[in-house]
This record gives structure tokens, C-alpha cells and sequence, in this order.
């Protein structure tokens, strides 16, 4: 781990901060917003991944949805990261710099996730008869802790690589950055893996196999993690951020302590009330339908075509409603102003994953219509946009309000809360579908099929395991009602907080001289 080394101030005069609000301009920063692009880009890699692992599980067919509430864990790290935090913003070495120290490090031990996962995907995943979720999970956690770290790095330096009058633009490139890589590993690992898709629109010629093997597309990224990282640890400077007039050297313990007043900034607990609750009301859709589609018949690479063209769609469309509506002083009206859309157009998906088995179906073999992929791709677009238009507006609203002094701990904290709620909904909405789910055996109705050694034995003896109540329906309108009592409740405060002053945000430091002229620190909350 890399380690503080302390070193005197630097003899040269201060540099004069500019304004947070001034008006916005590129001019010299337009390489900064590439490199920031192009490391929200690698972040995306692997998210992609463990995105669509849940549904390479689902297609196997003897996979739980209590199943996929344990492989959800491997999303915990980026909720969770603000425990480590204080420690990625204390520790470093000045020469590497200070977000190089962990960034270098940290993306090269990415990459050799990558080969490790080369190397074991088939017997973890592809090839057993039964997936090992256990063991997919435990490679996967560590993977996404290392990319929360990372995420820790890329937001904290972001406050300081771009201009302050530009930092707006950080929640553009991270949006837009992040989905596209998510968008390159998701399509690679579902669509040029697939033998099936291949050999219908990649290949001249029918052959065994996808275009590219799941093995050499893990390589693949490694490769690149191995190759960007050496170029940035070479080629980038990083900013020496003591020569700012607001700049404060901290110790790890100073920073948990700064994590612990941030918490308790009065403005802060009802930010942390609200975003650790905002998102169960659109759990079931965002993560539960796919895999209700593939139960239903839908093919797996069908439903990774389209989500691709949407994701294209958003980082096409999403740049400009993040400019227009998030670069202002009050973004977070933009946020509220989505909810009760999307609380409405949940009642679209449970019409559709109603209908989907009768729509799909001709004489019992799934034939697919076109005219039900265009109200597929019509319903999903409209959420997605959504969601992102309210992600997009909350990122900038974080990047507005965060104190650039000790900015890895202040936006990672903040997007902490965010992460939990996130991670937190998505959780309910995988455990509550098999317990909310009511079934039956055909024959017996004392069989309940509630475990696997039931349904086997309804099999056995010819009969079906027949839905009598479907858990996502139910969690749909629970989730939905929820979300309605949440807007009530949070609408208006929401709008209070985000026309505070930048010092109802800001913690105050009181510098102290120790006999042998170390500084400490004492934190205390600006009065407001």
C-alpha cells in the first residue's frame, strides 16, 4: 500500500483558486476530459461484466433467484467504499503523485484479474453443468473492489485535474465514459463469445464458436489495463495540489475523522436519509425484467442487442440533457422532475412481462414478432433515459456541493450513499421475487415446488410447478407505493438542500502548532 511520506510545503506563492460557479471554459482542458474519459472508460470494462453475468446465469436454467441475490453482493464494494476512502486520500507517495499512487497500482492488479478470470471462466461458468456461484462471487468482489477503488481515485482527482469553473463536466465524462466501456465488454461477452450470433451476422462461413472466446476477450482487457496504466504512470503529470491556497494534509485518522463531521453536517443526514432510500421504487424494473424476459423465452443475445442500441442511444442523447440541465446551479431539479415519469412508466413493464409469454408464442414455440421487439426497445429506452437523466443530475449535484479540499473523502461519501440505496434496492428485488412467488405442483397441490428437491419431485412424477402468485408483480406495486410516500416526504427538501450556500457544505479546519511543529488538526462545522 502506498504510504504518506511527508515532505515540506512548497516555497512558491499560492495559487488563487477560481470559482466553482464561474462560467464554463474548455480552453486547456480538453486533454484533461479525455484522460478523464478514458479512465471512466477501463472502469466500465469490468462493470460491464459482472452486468451480465446474471443473465449468462439466468440462461442456464437451474439457477435461483435467491441465486442471484448472492452474486448482487459483488455490487457491495462501490456502496462501501467510503470505509477506505480516508485512506486512498491520506496515503501516497508525492513523487507518483497523489492519485497515482493508487491509480497505477490498483488498474495493474485489475488487469491480473482479468488474466486470472482467462484462465478459470470455463470451469467457473461456461462449461460446469452447474455454476459455481459461491466461487463467481468471491472472484468478482474482489474484482469490483479494485474498481471502487479506482473509482475512489478517478472522482478525487477529477476535482483537481479539470479547472474548477469546468467541474460540472466531470459527471458528463464519467456517464458517458462508464457506459461505454460497459457497453464494449457487455456486447463483447454476450454477442461475439455467442456461436449463434456469429454465425448469423459476424461470420461468412458457419464454424464452431464466437468471433472471439470469452478466454481471449479477458486477455484482451488485461492487456489494455496493463498498457493505459504504464502509459499514464509515464506520460501524466499530476498537479501538485499543496501549491493551492485551500489545500490541507491530513493523516488516515484525520480523515476518518473528516468522514465522521462530513457525516454529521446537518445537510448531509438528510441528503444520506434520501438517497439511501430513492431507488426501491424502480428496483424491479432495473434489475429483475431481464431475467423475467428469459424465463419467459426471450434469447439472452437478443435482449444484449438491444440494451446495446439503447446504451448507444443514452451516450448519444445523455451528454446534451447533462449539459443543458445539470451544468447550472440547481440540477437536482431535473432529478425530481423524472420521478414521477418513471413512477408511472413501471406500470408499462408489468403490462409487458404480463404479455410477453402470449406475444412470443405461436402454437407453443417461441416465435418472437418484430412488433414486440419495438415495444421492448420503446419501453426499455424510455426507462433507461430516465434513470440516467436522474444519475446524471445527481452527480453534478454532488460535484457541486463537494469540498474540493478533501474531495476522494467528500464525493466518495456522497456517491456511498447512493451506492448503498442502489445496492440495497437491487437486493430487495432479487430476495423478495422467490418470496413473494406462490407455486404449486400441477398434480399436488400440497407440493409448493418451494425448493428444488419439490420441484424435482413434481418432475419426476410428470407434472409442472404452475405460478399461482408471481413475486414480481407484487414487489412492482409494493415498490411503487413506496416510492410515491418517498417524493411526498423528499421533494421539497431536496430543493431546500440544493439552494444552501456553498458553507452549509463546507467543513471548517483550525490549524494548531505542536511543540515540534507538525501541524494537527481539529474539524468542526462551519456555523451556519
Amino acid at each position: 500500500m502506498p504510504s504518506a511520506i511527508q515532505e515540506d510545503e512548497p516555497t512558491k506563492s499560492v495559487v488563487k483558486n477560481e470559482s466553482p460557479f464561474a462560467k464554463s471554459n474548455l480552453k486547456g482542458d480538453w486533454l484533461n476530459i479525455f484522460i478523464l474519459f478514458l479512465l471512466y472508460i477501463m472502469q466500465g470494462l469490468p462493470l460491464g461484466i459482472v452486468n451480465v453475468i446474471p443473465i449468462l446465469l439466468q440462461s442456464k436454467r437451474n439457477v435461483t433467484y435467491n441465486e442471484q441475490t448472492l452474486f448482487s453482493l459483488t455490487g457491495w464494494p462501490f456502496s462501501l467504499k467510503l470505509l477506505w476512502a480516508p485512506l486512498v486520500d491520506a496515503l501516497y507517495i508525492h513523487k507518483i503523485g497523489r492519485r497515482k499512487s493508487w491509480l497505477i497500482p490498483v488498474q495493474f492488479s485489475i488487469g491480473i484479474c482479468f488474466f486470472y478470470l482467462a484462465d478459470n471462466i470455463n470451469d467457473l461458468l461456461l462449461e460446469a453443468e452447474k455454476p459455481n456461484v459461491l466461487k463467481l462471487t468471491s472472484v468478482f468482489l474482489i474484482s469490483t473492489f479494485l474498481v471502487a477503488t479506482q473509482d475512489i481515485v478517478v472522482d478525487g482527482w477529477a476535482l483537481t485535474l479539470l479547472q474548477k469553473n469546468n467541474v460540472g463536466y466531470a459527471s458528463t465524462c464519467a456517464f458517458v465514459g462508464q457506459f461505454t466501456g460497459i457497453i464494449i465488454s457487455s456486447m463483447s461477452l454476450i454477442l461475439l463469445t455467442s456461436e449463434d450470433f456469429s454465425n448469423k451476422y459476424l461470420k461468412i462461413s458457419l464454424d464452431v464458436g464466437g468471433i472471439v472466446t470469452v478466454k481471449n476477450l479477458f486477455l484482451i482487457c488485461g492487456v489494455l489495463f496493463m498498457v493505459i496504466t504504464t502509459s499514464i504512470a509515464i506520460f501524466k503529470n499530476e498537479k501538485d495540489t499543496r501549491l493551492e491556497d485551500d489545500h490541507i494534509k491530513l493523516n488516515t485518522f484525520q480523515n476518518y475523522k473528516l468522514l465522521w463531521d462530513i457525516s454529521n453536517l446537518p445537510c448531509i443526514k438528510i441528503l444520506a436519509i434520501a438517497m439511501l432510500t430513492s431507488f426501491i421504487g424502480f428496483a424491479p424494473n432495473d434489475s429483475v425484467v431481464p431475467l423475467k424476459l428469459i424465463d419467459a423465452g426471450v434469447p439472452k443475445g437478443n435482449i444484449m442487442v438491444i440494451q446495446t442500441g439503447i446504451n448507444v442511444l443514452k451516450i448519444i442523447i445523455m451528454p446534451v440533457i447533462a449539459v443543458k440541465y445539470t451544468a447550472g446551479p440547481k440540477p437536482m431539479n431535473l432529478y425530481l422532475n423524472v420521478i414521477p415519469t418513471r413512477l408511472l412508466w413501471n406500470f408499462t413493464f408489468v403490462i409487458l412481462i404480463y404479455y410477453t409469454p402470449e406475444l412470443i408464442k405461436n402454437n407453443g414455440v417461441v416465435d418472437i414478432p418484430m412488433y414486440y421487439y419495438v415495444i421492448f426497445v420503446f419501453i426499455q429506452s424510455i426507462n433507461d433515459i430516465l434513470h440516467n437523466m436522474m444519475t446524471t443530475a445527481l452527480v453534478a449535484f454532488y460535484c457541486r456541493i463537494s469540498d474540493a479540499r478533501f474531495g476522494g473523502t467528500y464525493i466518495t461519501l456522497l456517491h456511498g450513499f447512493s451506492n448503498i440505496g442502489g445496492a440495497f434496492a437491487k437486493f430487495i428485488a432479487y430476495g423478495l421475487i422467490d418470496l413473494l412467488t406462490f407455486k404449486e405442483c400441477s398434480f399436488d397441490s400440497n407440493n409448493n415446488c418451494s425448493t428444488s428437491h419439490l420441484q424435482n419431485v413434481c418432475k419426476s412424477k410428470g407434472g409442472d410447478c404452475i405460478t399461482i402468485v408471481n413475486g414480481y408483480y407484487v414487489e412492482s406495486i409494493v415498490c411503487t407505493v413506496f416510492e410515491i410516500i418517498w417524493f411526498i416526504i423528499f421533494k421539497n427538501k431536496l430543493k431546500q438542500l440544493q439552494s444552501k450556500s456553498p458553507s452549509h457544505w463546507l467543513v471548517k479546519m483550525n490549524t494548531l502548532k505542536s511543540k515540534n511543529h507538525e501541524s494537527s488538526y481539529t474539524l468542526k462545522d462551519v456555523k451556519t
